[in-house]
């Protein structure tokens, strides 16, 4: 079967003629799956049989006439999903054993669509890195060169729809954890606006900065994910209920000058993004270079708040209700301690110690309340350079996929690969990364394009020339 990567549109127009069918596409990316996944570690694991049972319910509804709107979409799901009576543990030990008695919103539109979840995907522990390495089950691969990263924190998403595996996957961003991984791997990923997508169902990292969004080969399965998983739910009162926008186009686009000539900028990455930039000024556009002085600022407040709010959702692991509980607690004190101490990985404790810290009676003013202003300072000057061009564009990340161990051993070094992504989720603006080609060693490199609050219509728009 090939497996080429082409858009769903024509996947379901073969379905409905009866040139393809669904079973036939789910047996071709098991096949994928099975040639590639025991390398690159993308799922933790595979719905092969159910997802089977599943194509031969959905091909006898297409003979019907009555499928839905996502028949034969082929999706793979981040391990910080729920979905009713399968594992969801976050890449976590602390959640061995679960299972979810529920399907996060999203998951469950896919489903109620007639989309096909053909297994759960890989990623760092909690959506806590940006390299797929802090995953307990092991770093992905990248397909383009299994020496190299894949991104993360949803590295395994990202992989899945690199090598074929999946047609779409969902993916969660919390600082970049769509773009990187859509970026390393050459695909496309979209950070929708904060309050689009229900988050009832996420596995929370950090609440007021995490977002469902998809990740694919297409601009067009893009938009058709989004379209089914957005929209009000009763389940999660920060969505929204009026997407509408009325935005004229101003022809204007804007890149931040600190970020392109940031330093650890990668002289490549440098070179093809304003080979971008004139193809812009070529069709018609005006890029203007903005000063932005909170560059400094961006990781500082982002690491902060997130680290607070990670300190408190993740209270809840305490080996009482589910998952891990450590087998030799003298008391329940004893069974906090060690059933945290021995089921979290290095990164996940780091972080709720840094966010404990900076709630902390002594602390909390000095750091989160004063995060919690820069916030709002970014915040009003990102929404200053959209009032007066269409887009922020910039590169995704600084450099293409780092070696396998590169970046381990120095967090600090790690933490700076979130620089240019960030700024989308303080602001809570919707962004996208789109493949930009490759650098001399063929790793890809990707071109982010950050626009206003629930404009990802937009932004999917102009995103096409880059297609």
């Amino acid at each position: 079967m090939n497996l080429a990567p082409v858009a769903y549109s024509e996947i379901r127009r073969d379905l409905l003629v009866g040139k393809r069918t669904c079973v036939e596409i789910v047996q071709g990316h098991l096949d994928q799956i099975a040639a590639y996944n025991a390398q690159l570690n993308a799922f933790l694991t595979v719905y092969d049989e159910e997802s089977l049972a599943r194509a031969v319910e959905i091909d006898a509804k297409i003979k019907q006439g009555n499928a839905g709107p996502l028949a034969g979409l082929i999706v793979g799901i981040k391990d910080l999903l729920c979905y009713a009576d399968h594992p969801s543990q976050a890449g976590s030990q602390i959640l061995h054993g679960f299972q979810s008695t529920f399907s996060a919103t999203a998951v469950q539109r896919l489903l109620d669509a007639d989309a096909i979840i053909i297994g759960r995907q890989n990623c760092d522990e909690f959506g806590m890195g940006s390299t797929n390495e802090n995953s307990s089950f092991g770093p992905v691969l990248n397909f383009a060169n299994p020496a190299h990263v894949a991104g993360g924190s949803s590295g395994g998403s990202a992989v899945a729809v690199q090598a074929g595996m999946c047609q779409v996957s969902l993916g969660t961003d919390t600082g970049g954890s769509i773009r990187m991984p859509a970026a390393f791997c050459g695909i496309m990923g979209l950070k929708p606006t904060y309050g689009r997508v229900s988050r009832w169902g996420l596995i929370a990292y950090a609440s007021s900065f995490d977002t469902i969004g998809p990740m694919a080969h297409h601009l067009s399965d893009l938009a058709i994910v989004l379209k089914t998983i957005e929209g009000k739910d009763g389940y999660d009162s920060t969505v929204v209920d009026d997407f509408s926008t009325d935005f004229s186009s101003k022809k204007q686009v804007a890149y931040i000058k600190e970020i392109v000539e940031h330093p650890s900028l990668q002289p490549e990455i440098r070179e093809a993004f304003f080979a971008q930039v004139a193809k812009l000024k070529a069709a018609g556009y005006e890029v203007v270079s903005v000063d932005f002085a909170f560059i400094e600022q961006l990781l500082p407040t982002y690491y902060v708040l997130t680290t607070a709010e990670a300190s408190s959702n993740l209270a809840r692991f305490d080996g009482v209700k589910f998952g891990h509980r450590s087998a030799d607690a003298k008391d329940l004190m004893d069974l906090y301690k060690k059933t945290r101490d021995e089921a979290f990985g290095e990164e996940v404790k780091r972080r709720i110690m840094l966010g404990t810290f900076v709630l902390s009676a002594d602390y909390y003013d000095a750091y989160y309340t004063k995060a919690q202003q820069v916030r709002r300072l970014i915040q009003e000057r990102t929404l200053e350079i959209l009032a007066e061009s269409d887009f922020i564009i910039s590169p995704t990340t600084s450099s293409t996929a780092y070696k396998l161990g590169e970046k381990t051993l120095d967090p600090l070094q790690m933490y700076l690969g979130d620089l240019f992504t960030v700024q989308a989720n303080i602001t809570g603006l919707p962004a996208i990364s789109v493949p930009m080609g490759v650098d001399a060693e063929a790793l890809p490199m990707g071109f982010q394009i950050t626009g206003k609050a629930y404009d990802e219509q937009g932004l999917i728009e102009f995103a096409k020339q880059f297609e």
